[in-house]
């Protein structure tokens, strides 16, 4: 335990746990490709194609500057590097399943009791089903002088997702925004966070954490909300959208259990 204790307070180990401090968001996404957007008057065909093609589950959607009010009341503009001019606002985020929420939406709406036209749901533009879930509503922005810790307990608390400009004009400012300005964005996501901090040379810094198991982390949650192997897949979208959940495990159907509603979430907790 001593040698242990020693080893913590090494001067290495303060010098790696003091580099990982110092890093910013700009480290993260300095090597990130060109943000993927759309705009929006791009139809949810369209709209898809383009998640598919650049290998991303969501993107933020652009409009003229002016006219629309974003995201959770945001204002998040690109400008024109040279004039300083506004050029677009970025309205919200689409994510592909708000694209599943809108095809399991009401049945009875252009497709009576058939089921929906999909033809007729793919082709409505991208800006009238922005807020079908909940993260559609949120767009954020991070500062890029934001540190990692900072940036990891934002997105600790549910954003899966965030704009961050290439050079701010809020250099003084870290955090979270719901205003920015800048010439161009990229896009930072939990993953992006995970991918760099099991980074190898912050490997020591995290072994005491990923050594744990996910019980010790108090990472398990008790409450298990799930669908059955019965449940169609456009009830098990509705289900999600429902409750605001972005997954959900598949037990079995129980055989004793009639009361079960291949429609509805079920206890799943030691399924």
């Amino acid at each position: 335990m001593q040698q242990t204790k020693e080893q913590d307070n090494s001067p290495s180990h303060v010098a790696e746990n003091q580099r990982l401090r110092e890093k910013i968001v700009k480290d993260l996404t300095a090597d990130k490709r060109r943000l993927v957007e759309v705009p929006y008057t791009a139809s949810l065909a369209h709209t898809m194609n383009t998640l598919v093609a650049n290998n991303v589950v969501a993107a933020p959607v652009a409009a003229p500057p002016g006219h629309w009010i974003g995201a959770g009341g945001s204002m998040i503009l690109e400008s024109d590097k040279q004039t300083g001019a506004v050029t677009k606002h970025y309205i919200g985020m689409l994510a592909m399943l708000d694209i599943l929420v809108h095809i399991a939406g009401d049945d009875r709406m252009n497709g009576g009791d058939d089921g929906p036209d999909l033809d007729k749901k793919m082709s409505v533009p991208v800006s009238s089903i922005i807020g079908h879930c909940l993260e559609g509503l949120s767009l954020w922005t991070l500062n890029p002088s934001t540190s990692i810790i900072e940036c990891m307990e934002v997105m600790s608390k549910g954003i899966h997702r965030a704009l961050v400009p290439t050079e701010s004009r809020m250099e003084n400012i870290s955090g979270v925004e719901l205003v920015e300005a800048a010439w161009s964005y990229r896009m930072l996501t939990q993953m992006d966070l995970l991918k760099f901090l099991m980074n190898k040379q912050y490997a020591d810094e995290m072994k005491s954490i990923i050594s744990q198991s996910v019980r010790e982390l108090a990472a398990v949650n008790e409450s298990v909300f799930a669908i059955t192997e019965r449940t169609k897949v456009i009830d098990a979208v509705k289900c999600m959208r429902a409750t605001l959940l972005h997954a959900v495990p598949i037990v079995k159907a129980s055989q004793t259990m009639q009361e079960e509603d291949p429609k509805q979430l079920i206890n799943g907790k030691g399924r």
